[in-house]
């Protein structure tokens, strides 16, 4: 019996079927749905964690108590996890802990396209690359082995197409998984000095037989063709090349990407006339190739930005165009990313467009289209939680140039939860007159509603203790007097708020608070609020199109509503100067 799955469904099964006790993640496209559909598997202990560093922890501790252990993150992500990555290397395991990491060639959903498979051999750590969904359901069960196997956590990265594409799979049992037992081993978890020298040298063993492993798994295998063309490859780089150059080529794909197979690469290498590396983003395989001094084509080919397809691969090798594999013959009218209609954040970010002397230090979530016109208010954003950091920067670089910028630092719920947490306590402890704004839409909304610290509930839908953003501010130093908690669909009380933030000389915290508009008991409790233009009364002063919510248009002279779209927020209600735009019904 086959089934259709996204690579993240798959890897969630498979995961499952592995025997998998504990896993943890934080939300990040393309990696999010991988615990969505743990979490429907009770044998398995799932959660949010508050970052991806807690996220790894939480596994590492999991994996140290014996249990098989499971993480996954968005490429970013990686980073923020990097510090306990590198030393659990060092450590090992004790039940199989699996890392994965769901890289974003194209940007997709992304502020950066870094390569991740860098990770593995910079932290010296096994990977794995799956090239469909039946892949990565039957690699992560190899990977949980591999790692108990090695006594390593084992790197598995995927990446957008693979995470999100679909193909058959063949769905397996569960195999149940004892608990390891535990015994108290020093010299293997406590990573000072005197003992992580000792492991260095325990990871050079382990990294000598890796490589022999890697010379004999099938997981790197070469599928010979016609032709006097050889092609390295992996990932879904493998599924482009095949459909480009087909049997008219002989392959050697890599599902065991580090160590790589020195001896097989250069026994294939020997057996073609011609050699190309196919692969995305960074040269991570030429590299490889050529470093063993075997001469083969790649990146002088290949784009160095965005994801492969099948017809870039063709354009890059044979210079044809092709037809797009997989389009549509229609022409999609362009959709610039844009607040959805009724959005919490718009009327905060209208209000503080008013100000010319402020500079807003973004960060990562859907308040970033703050940047968007007609708002444009929007200065930077680089990472989670550097908006409050970076804030505090800009605010003592302007104090030194004697300007006058009042920085305003916005983040959201989740992401202050995340990292923005230690930002807003240097500011306060170095005193930065800067205002930290946490918009608090009660969900982490960008990646598709999931449960956070604010929420009240876990990741396996139990009611938990919800950290109240105010207390945990004035916990963290902020004045009782210079903490506003607003309802941003309320602009007088926004426009104040904001206000008393730009004029304060200390740290200033406003928090607004309204659910996302799209959570599915918001719309309902909304549906019958629409608003309307009375024409009678409006003059086309399109002051209300200002705030740029995708519901109003202007079209044909006059000024209306999409009552599909609207969800009746009445931020265009307090903005129109005539009162021309009224409830339905009134």
């Amino acid at each position: 019996m086959k089934k259709l799955m996204t690579g993240n469904e798959a890897i969630a099964r498979g995961a499952w079927e592995a025997g998998l006790h504990v896993a943890a993640a934080y939300p990040g496209t393309p990696s999010t749905e991988i615990l969505e559909n743990l979490a429907a598997y009770k044998e398995v202990y799932s959660e949010w964690a508050t970052n991806e560093k807690v996220a790894l922890e939480v596994a590492a501790g999991a994996s140290m108590g014996g249990a098989r252990a499971l993480c996954a993150m968005k490429h970013v992500g990686l980073n923020v996890a990097a510090d306990p990555l590198f030393t659990l290397a060092y450590t090992g395991v004790g039940g199989g802990l699996v890392v994965v990491t769901a890289d974003d060639p194209g940007l997709f959903s992304s502020q950066n396209e870094q390569d991740n498979r860098f990770y593995a051999s910079h932290a010296k750590l096994p990977m794995i690359e799956p090239s469909d969904s039946q892949e990565c359901l039957d690699f992560v069960k190899e990977a949980f082995e591999l790692s108990e196997r090695f006594d390593t956590p084992l790197l598995f990265r995927v990446s957008t197409r693979i995470c999100h594409s679909k193909t058959l799979v063949v769905e397996g049992e569960r195999r149940e998984v004892a608990v390891r037992p535990y015994s108290k081993d020093c010299a293997k978890y406590v990573m000072a000095p005197a003992n992580a020298k000792k492991r260095k040298g325990v990871m050079t063993e382990r990294i000598a037989a890796m490589k022999e492993f890697s010379e004999e798994t099938p997981l790197n295998r070469v599928e010979r063709g016609s032709g006097d063309i050889g092609i390295i490859t992996s990932g879904v780089s493998y599924c482009h090349a095949r459909e480009v150059f087909g049997d008219g080529a002989s392959y050697l794909k890599l599902g065991f990407s580090w160590p790589m197979p020195e001896k097989k690469i250069r026994a294939f290498a020997a057996s073609v006339k011609t050699l190309y590396v196919i692969e995305e983003n960074e040269p991570y395989l030429e590299d490889f190739v050529k470093s063993l001094g075997i001469a083969c084509t790649g990146r002088e080919k290949l784009p160095w930005i965005d994801e492969l397809t099948p017809e870039r691969v063709r354009r890059a090798f044979f210079g044809e165009e092709g037809e797009p594999s997989g389009g549509a013959d229609i022409n999609v009218p362009p959709r610039p990313p844009v607040l959805c209609a009724g959005c919490t954040h718009r009327g905060f970010f209208y209000e503080l467009g008013k100000y010319g002397d402020v500079v807003v230090t973004g960060d990562i979530g859907c308040y970033t289209l703050g940047t968007v016109p007609p708002l444009s208010v929007t200065d930077s954003v680089v990472c989670m939680g550097a908006s409050v950091s970076m804030g505090v920067g800009f605010s003592k670089a302007a104090e030194r140039a004697g300007r006058g910028e009042k920085v305003f630092a916005v983040i959201g719920d989740s992401t202050f939860f995340h990292s923005g947490i230690t930002g807003l306590i240097d500011a306060i402890v170095n005193k930065a007159p800067i205002v930290v704004n946490i918009l608090d839409n009660r969900i982490t909304a960008m990646t598709g509603h999931q449960e956070n610290p604010g929420t009240g509930r876990t990741l396996m839908g139990e009611p938990t203790h919800q950290v109240d953003l105010r207390a945990l501010c004035a916990a963290c130093g902020v004045k009782e007097e210079n903490i506003r908690t607003i309802d941003p669909y309320d602009l007088t009380a926004t426009r104040e708020a904001i206000r008393a933030g730009h004029d304060a000389a200390e740290p200033f915290v406003i928090i607004t608070t309204r659910p996302c508009a799209l959570i599915k008991e918001v719309m309902k409790c909304r549906a019958n609020m629409k608003c309307r233009v009375d024409e009678d009364k409006c003059v086309k002063c399109k002051l209300c199109l200002k705030a740029g919510c995708p519901a109003l248009n202007f079209r044909g002279g006059r000024v209306y509503i999409d009552r599909a779209t609207c969800n009746g927020c009445a931020v265009c209600m307090q903005i129109c100067p005539k009162k021309a735009i009224l409830r339905e019904g009134e």
